[in-house]
């Protein structure tokens, strides 16, 4: 391959101007970045420009590296501190010749280094920044989980009683560690890197199964080998500090672990099956930064109604919606948003998820009588301005807040109820009476998780008929109505959605809905009363609306909507 600088590549290609190209390269001084890298964060070319371009120019291949198998044996030609350093990834080997793949092929001193420490020829092929890291974090994540499981399959004695093997800043493991610590090791880390909200490790007749929630969808990554699931189990269950004799009944437990920086909570789960103990480990992110209502996904009508609901110094607001909803999440916004000095911001939570300076988080132990009814009535006590409680799980914790909110408290708090209304009939069915629902609840927000488009490989389509019927569309009056999609691409794993976003349902009571409460109105006046209120977005009206935006596709929304009752 030919030396040919990146700036003179894209200058000739007519991609970006020479004033660009000075600019850019001032600014990588600066900030002790490569050019391209630079050139991407600025958005002055994207990414797939970039790969276009070489491609080209250097006739350098491209490698879609989501739809390639790397054999684990390609971490022993490679050390992973190369890979990591240079952002390479090996990929195969023919003969004397190593296949690497990178995002910048121009970075010869990586070629030249990998040549080095391989004494293989080396052909490089270009990838997605992206792409590139996660398999190589998948690469080396899978060789340290396969030498984990080899050694533990040699010596079949596993000591899991060492003390718990914390994650060091960098989030390297513990090579030192026994095998069966640093396996369990492995797959939590791998966890924390797909962003994973759950880890399932299910027993089966054939292995011990590991599955990641990714984005909401599970996703099956590798098995472990029948005969160490006990000690796998016995492993995870020391972590958090569980009975590892007792296999019959249900456990729980937690855990804290630290990766790359990141403060991650874990809550340990496990149930017994037919073939053995189920485990599911939970990850709850303990840093607060992006709790705000933009990453939330409130603009607009929207944010309009959340701004006016946390503008209240008494009442009682609730964030509805089943499990896995984000009604956390958003609790945990609005406590952000009310946190100032003037205030006592008192939280009562199981578990306390997110450490935010400045509030009073109090945790529930129900086993010594901390309940959310008893918490609720001590932090009464405390002079509080605000009040966060976890979940309203009883018609008494309910009543308690309720009485604190006509008494000048503001208390936020979540239920599990399907929708707006549907919050309404609740807290009537668990024995709050209706002159304190009226008295004292503010608003409702009822919210679902929806996937979010792939914005790397999003494109534009017309949508059939029984498409638009489906979203509530007539197809006589929609004909120039566009939809969107993400074709699938490496950054998003080739299923056409990278992140979620939250579809609300944000109710502001008014004086004619207050009424019919206090009359215990029938159910379909109370609706009318509802659907009549200024600004009123029902969950399937915002979902239509983050369509048409191409936020979301038909296909995620349908999915969401059907799992309520609107």
């Amino acid at each position: 391959m030919a030396y040919k600088r990146l700036g003179e590549i894209l200058t000739d290609a007519g991609v970006i101007s020479e004033e660009q190209l000075g600019k850019a390269l001032a600014l990588g001084r600066e900030q002790k970045k490569r050019l391209g890298e630079v050139l991407i964060d600025n958005k002055i070319i994207t990414e797939r420009q970039l790969i276009d371009v070489l491609k080209l120019q250097l006739g350098v291949d491209f490698i879609d590296l989501t739809k390639v198998d790397i054999p684990v044996q390609m971490a022993q030609l490679l050390p992973k501190n190369i890979a990591r350093k240079h952002e390479v990834v090996p990929v195969r080997v023919a003969g004397d010749t190593i296949y690497v793949a990178m995002s910048d092929p121009l970075n010869f001193m990586a070629i030249e280094e990998v040549k080095s420490a391989t004494k293989k020829r080396v052909i490089p092929m270009i990838a997605t920044k992206s792409a590139t890291n996660r398999a190589i974090h998948v690469l080396y994540g899978h060789e340290n989980v396969s030498r984990a499981i080899d050694e533990m399959q040699k010596s079949m004695i596993v000591d899991t009683a060492l003390p718990i093997s914390d994650y060091v800043e960098s989030g390297e493991i513990d090579e030192q560690a026994a095998p069966g610590i640093r396996l369990v090791n492995s797959i939590i880390e791998r966890g924390a890197q797909e962003n994973a909200s759950d880890i399932h490790m299910e027993p089966r007749e054939n292995g011990f199964v590991i599955r990641m929630r990714i984005d909401g969808v599970l996703h099956e990554l590798f098995t472990v080998p029948q005969n160490l699931q006990s000690s796998v189990i016995s492993r995870i269950k020391i972590m958090g500090e569980m009975d590892i004799a007792e296999r019959r009944i249900p456990q729980d437990g937690r855990s804290h672990i630290r990766v790359k920086g990141r403060e991650i909570d874990l809550r340990i789960s496990t149930l017994p099956t037919k073939y053995g103990e189920k485990v599911v480990i939970r990850f709850l992110e303990k840093s607060a930064s992006l709790l705000t209502s933009d990453g939330i996904g409130l603009t607009g009508k929207l944010l309009d109604s959340y701004n006016q609901l946390i503008a209240n110094v008494n009442g009682v607001i609730l964030i509805a919606g089943p499990t896995g909803s984000g009604k956390s999440t958003t609790m945990y916004t609005m406590v952000s948003d009310l946190n100032r000095e003037e205030v006592n911001l008192v939280t009562l939570e199981d578990p306390i998820e997110y450490d935010i300076d400045g509030v009073n988080q109090v945790q529930i132990n129900e086993k010594v009588g901390m309940t959310f009814a008893s918490g609720l009535r001590a932090i009464l006590r405390q002079d509080p301005d605000i009040i966060a409680v976890g979940e309203i799980r009883d018609g008494e914790t309910a009543e308690i807040a309720m009485r604190a909110a006509i008494t000048g408290h503001l208390v936020l708090s979540t239920i599990h109820t399907n929708s707006a209304i549907a919050t309404l009939d609740r807290l009537l069915d668990i024995g709050v009476e209706p002159y304190l629902i009226a008295g004292a609840l503010k608003g409702v927000v009822a919210q679902r998780l929806l996937r979010k488009i792939c914005p790397n490989c999003k494109e534009s389509y017309t949508p059939g008929e029984d498409e638009l019927v489906s979203m509530g569309l007539d197809p006589a009056k929609s004909k120039d109505v566009m939809f969107y999609r993400g074709k699938g691409c490496p950054d998003c794993l080739n299923s056409g959605y990278r992140g979620r976003t939250a579809a609300f349902e944000m109710l502001v009571l008014n004086s004619e809905i207050k009424q019919k409460i206090r009359e215990n109105a029938p159910h379909h006046e109370l609706e009318e009363a509802v659907y009549r209120s200024p600004n009123f977005e029902t969950m399937s009206q915002n979902c239509l609306r983050l369509v048409l935006e191409g936020t979301t596709t038909a296909s995620e929304a349908r999915r969401t909507l059907y799992t309520t009752d609107l």
